[in-house]
């Protein structure tokens, strides 16, 4: 390519190339740069000083709304986490399985602002109070058709549940759920909350926070079994 731009028939790529091999072209040439315009996608023309402006100003102001995200979100991280420790907290001095299941439920529906709690739990019956929100099952998980792919789930699933899974948790109010999340209690039995926001819990979503209340609550039964 010539080293100048003389050429009346040069085209456009031939231009872009030539600009972007010597990008100091338009620093050693103010008065060409003060006469170039660019449409904006409004379809308004603007000098090019007021594009590059204007682009600086949307990438700054999409900076800041990510920023302001990124700080909602460990708000309310940091939020969740003093409620699992305080969780954590009231389950250490629950001294039975009847005190303990009782702090589950109501820290649960509290501090959470979870609408449906289930507590399902295997093995030999302990005295526990009759409740809706609490299951007493003899036998283990396999004592649960519904849930029969769910024996070796380290996970927690969260989502919109089958409705067999939500019959056989929530009972009458199963048509009220719209997301849950279940988690296993080692072997001891499982937790499910439900919710009739769709969005509440979703596939996929950071499961971090289900686990730690997994297993606390499970190391909580289990202290309380044998302080008993």
């Amino acid at each position: 390519m010539p080293a100048t731009l003389t050429d009346d028939a040069i085209d456009d790529a031939a231009v872009a190339a030539y600009l972007r091999a010597h990008p100091e072209f338009l620093v050693s040439h103010p008065d060409v740069a003060a006469q170039l315009t660019v449409q904006r996608s409004d379809g308004s023309v603007a000098s090019l000083a007021a594009y590059q402006l204007q682009n600086l100003r949307d990438k700054n102001a999409q900076l800041e709304r990510r920023l302001a995200e990124l700080i909602r979100i460990a708000a309310e991280n940091e939020s969740l986490m003093e409620r699992v420790h305080a969780l954590t907290v009231a389950l250490l001095r629950a001294n039975t399985p009847e005190v303990t299941a009782r702090t589950v439920f109501a820290k649960l529906s509290a501090d959470f602002r979870s609408e449906q709690i289930r507590l399902l739990l295997f093995g030999q019956p302990l005295d526990l109070p009759r409740t809706g929100w609490l299951e007493q099952i003899p036998g283990r998980i396999d004592a649960l058709p519904e849930f029969a792919d769910f024996p070796d789930a380290k996970e927690p699933v969260s989502g919109r549940l089958s409705s067999e899974r939500l019959q056989r948790l929530f009972g009458e109010h199963a048509g009220e759920i719209r997301s849950a999340a279940v988690m296993r209690l080692g072997g001891d039995g499982i937790l499910a909350i439900g919710s009739a926001d769709p969005d509440r819990f979703q596939p996929g979503m950071g499961t971090l926070f289900l686990k730690m209340i997994a297993a606390t609550v499970t190391a909580a039964f289990a202290r309380s079994r044998d302080v008993s």
